[in-house]
């Protein structure tokens, strides 16, 4: 156990549903200054990815440290102590080396009705506004609610309301309380903020909805399913306003707000860190726990094993590493477990299955590993039961390879097959395409070296 005086604080920031969408990740018109600013203070990672594409199973793995097979958590009900009851979270194994440890906002992800909501073991105090429901961050305000400007179709709203009408602004808010509290404690803390947003409904304040030109809004032109696609790569939550692009206009332009209005609530927190003088003892890690899509593939919402989903946004500044820093390395939401606990000088509680990116903010263009691992099952919320099929989903520098495998049996019932450098947008499986034969046996051995069978 290291000394006291010498421990970083630890700022984790999570947000949901955030896919790769950032002014610093290079996408226009997204305005996002506060992030950017984090990002240019820190290390941006230009390729990081979920382990599984929904949030409980995500959330939980990082964590813990576990991915989800591990865990046996791939749904949105089962909580990761469910399995293994005394597994360490992360949170947690800093309050037992010392810290204090507090959770503002959506953190763990747990649906169930009963003693098992957030995590107790992992918190010092009490959390806050961990637990609820999307459906249920409706503005709250004094006095008579403001009209929704927007159309409703699809959940967006736009009323002229303040940010603390919905949960973020109220996140926002007491996460700055809860770091003034922390500075007069005088001791090394772990605070966790995890924001709503961008998670639908896109209901963000009108003010976030101004800073865009709804004709300016661009809104994806691949609204087909990926050519030669097996149907089990798909889900239900299909696009099905083809014929009404100002439909999905609206939807991008919400998305795009909500986004900002995320952002805004970040910087609150940021700026209040910078103004208690507290930045430069403190590591901050900004995640998202996976990606969206909205329309393209004809999709809407998660749990696919394409590229929109499993990449996810991720930025780590700490005070002793150069800022300004892209690494375009593969890594995982895994990798962060270990990151944290070695850069604080804590020793693992438990075997964890990520690698510490310590090596990559120290020299960014380094190899690190040869491949990363999504996954996502079928049914896509298997409501507490082993699923039937898993699909298992590979990148690696120029391909992503999916194999959807029968989950007891392991026996492959269907494959995918992306070229990255010919087809980013992974419009065409070309598994069955003469050219690749060849890479194929190498792409099938690196993915079983991933699953582990």
């Amino acid at each position: 156990m290291i000394s006291p005086l010498a421990r970083p604080n630890v700022l984790l920031i999570a947000v949901d549903d955030l896919r790769v969408q950032l002014g610093c990740y290079g996408s226009k018109p997204v305005l996002s200054p506060n992030i950017d600013r984090l990002a240019a203070q820190g290390t941006l990672f230009e390729r990081a990815y979920c382990q599984q594409t929904v949030c409980n199973p995500s959330r939980a793995s990082l964590l813990t440290g576990l991915r989800p097979d591990t865990l046996r958590v791939w749904d949105l009900s089962t909580h990761f102590r469910q399995n293994h009851l005394d597994v360490v979270t992360l949170p947690q194994w800093f309050k037992e080396n010392g810290y204090h440890t507090q959770c503002v906002g959506k953190i763990f992800h747990n649906w169930r009705q009963d003693d098992w909501r957030g995590d107790r073991l992992s918190w010092s105090e009490p959390e806050f506004l961990h637990y609820a429901t999307h459906g249920n961050d409706q503005a709250q305000v004094e006095g008579k609610l403001p009209p929704n400007l927007a159309s409703g179709v699809g959940g967006v709203e736009c009323r002229d309301v303040p940010d603390e009408a919905y949960y973020d602004g109220r996140v926002a808010k007491r996460a700055v309380t809860a770091l003034q509290a922390l500075k007069e404690k005088g001791k090394p803390f772990l605070l966790a903020v995890g924001f709503w947003k961008p998670h639908t409904p896109f209901n963000a304040p009108k003010r976030y909805w101004d800073l865009y030109e709804r004709t300016a809004v661009p809104i994806p032109e691949h609204l087909e399913p990926p050519i030669n696609v097996p149907e089990i790569a798909l889900t239900n939550s299909r696009y099905d306003g083809l014929s009404k692009p100002e439909e999905l206009r609206e939807m991008h332009h919400g998305h795009l707000a909500a986004i900002s209005y995320l952002d805004t609530q970040v910087g609150k927190v940021l700026d209040e860190l910078d103004r208690l003088k507290l930045r430069k003892k403190t590591l901050i890690v900004f995640w998202s726990d996976h990606g969206l899509h909205l329309g393209e593939h004809g999709l809407t919402r998660k749990t696919t094993a394409f590229e929109l989903d499993a990449a996810v946004p991720l930025i780590v500044a700490t005070p002793d590493h150069r800022p300004g820093q892209q690494t375009p390395a593969l890594v995982e939401l895994i990798d962060l477990y270990p990151t944290l606990i070695e850069f604080c000088g804590l020793p693992a509680p438990h075997a964890l299955q990520g690698r510490s990116l310590l090596p990559l903010l120290t020299d960014p263009h380094r190899r690190f590993k040869p491949a990363v691992l999504t996954q996502t099952p079928r049914p896509n919320y298997p409501r507490g039961r082993r699923p039937d099929v898993m699909g298992y989903s590979m990148r690696n520098d120029r391909f992503r390879y999916i194999e959807w495998r029968d989950f007891e049996s392991g026996r492959v019932v269907a494959r995918e097959l992306y070229d990255h450098e010919n087809d980013s947008l992974e419009r065409v499986n070309v598994v069955g395409e003469g050219r690749y034969q060849t890479v194929l046996p190498g792409l099938k051995r690196q993915l079983a070296g991933l699953v582990g069978r």
